[in-house]
């Protein structure tokens, strides 16, 4: 089964319908254990390693033993800086020299792409904007073009076909709207975002780099 989009302009009517290649998405493409395993590499590539304790070598501490061996009618107690005490070591507590990075090669990231696509266009959260219609910054524009489309209550990504000072800061105040170009497009962006709006060609530049 082959998928299509509807069309919108920004009153919210319906210009017509987009016909979605077969060959790249389509039911067979969907593969939501790909799409999910780009989702996880995403998040983890975003963290930073800044939690970090400190190991027996880098506190500053006596070495003498604390009490006696026997007779205390207590545990027996090593040196001051053993991890058993408070605001001591920590023993193999988290380093800031952990690596999280994660890969993924060129062909699953475009299959997680299509399968991602594929899955907005099964559910009916992906349109098409004829025009954004923005001769100036105006955020009152494009809120008022989100409400007549009906998607001003959910996440909505715009999906610019190239970079737009006019379009990315009248967007970039709407709480619940975000942006990105058809170039830097991914599938975490597609999964986090409940309406996917694609404006005017950035589908057909997306479609292009899935070929």
């Amino acid at each position: 089964m082959s998928y299509s989009y509807k069309i919108l302009d920004m009153s919210g009517k319906k210009v017509g319908d987009q016909k979605m290649s077969k060959d790249l998405f389509s039911d067979e493409a969907i593969n939501e254990g790909l799409v999910h395993e780009y989702v996880v590499m995403y998040l983890s590539n975003q963290r930073q390693s800044t939690a970090h304790t400190k190991t027996r070598g880098e506190i500053q501490r006596s070495g003498r033993k604390l009490y006696r061996q026997k007779g205390t009618g207590s545990a027996r107690v090593g040196d001051a800086g053993s991890p058993i005490r408070r605001k001591w070591w920590v023993v193999r507590g988290p380093r800031n020299t952990r690596n999280w990075t994660k890969n993924m090669n060129s062909k699953m990231k475009h299959k997680a792409l299509r399968s991602a696509l594929s899955l907005k266009a099964k559910s009916e959260t992906l349109f098409g904007l004829s025009d954004l219609a923005l001769s100036e910054i105006k955020t009152k524009t494009v809120a008022d073009g989100l409400k007549n489309l009906n998607l001003h209550e959910k996440k909505t990504l715009f999906v610019l076909p190239e970079t737009s000072e006019t379009a990315t800061k009248s967007i970039r105040n709407i709480e619940k709207a975000t942006f990105t170009t058809s170039a830097k497009l991914n599938p975490y962006d597609l999964m986090s975002h409940k309406n996917i709006l694609f404006v005017w060609d950035a589908f057909e530049k997306v479609e292009t780099r899935l070929w």
